[in-house]
């Protein structure tokens, strides 16, 4: 799907600038204590010329046969961008967490990756202590990944995915 750059793009968001848009796609998790699953997701990035994006994400647990079983995650936030190519992203999410995630865009690559710097979550959240994603265009997709640090157990791989854009 072609790709056009708002006239109105915040210089501070060039370096970020090919998020911009709908995703669709599917992913796959697992962790030590829960079993391996597959979703569908849906990500949009939206931009109004201010120095920030704003984010939004559905994801629905999938069989086999990619048929969904249900809905699963959602989180919405904000990435802040900075002139130097670093941002930060604040994010909150249905199950109880809001995070402050700080990182850098590579200037002149498609590459986003980041590290939580708080974590706050509610009296019935999970324990969950940290993160780390990257996101990066492959092949025109953008594919990510998500490392998480929760329940007791050291970072680790937890969600990956590949969604095309819409």
């Amino acid at each position: 799907m072609p790709f056009e750059i708002p006239d109105n793009l915040h210089p501070d968001c060039a370096p970020i600038a090919w998020l911009l848009g709908t995703w669709r796609g599917n992913g796959h998790g697992d962790y030590p204590t829960i079993e391996a699953f597959q979703f569908g997701q849906e990500c949009i990035f939206t931009h109004d010329g201010r120095p920030f994006f704003h984010y939004m994400s559905r994801a629905w647990i999938v069989d086999e046969q990619g048929v969904k079983v249900r809905d699963a995650a959602i989180e919405t936030g904000f990435i802040r961008c900075k002139a130097d190519g670093g941002f930060e992203w604040l994010l909150t999410h249905n199950t109880g967490f809001a995070e402050i995630w700080h990182g850098t865009a590579e200037i002149g690559t498609p590459r986003l990756e980041m590290t939580t710097d708080a974590v706050a979550r509610t009296e019935t959240a999970k324990e969950y202590t940290g993160g780390h994603r990257m996101y990066g265009m492959v092949e025109g997709d953008l594919l990510w990944a998500y490392d998480m640090a929760a329940v007791g157990q050291p970072l680790q791989p937890h969600l990956w995915g590949r969604l095309v854009r819409q």
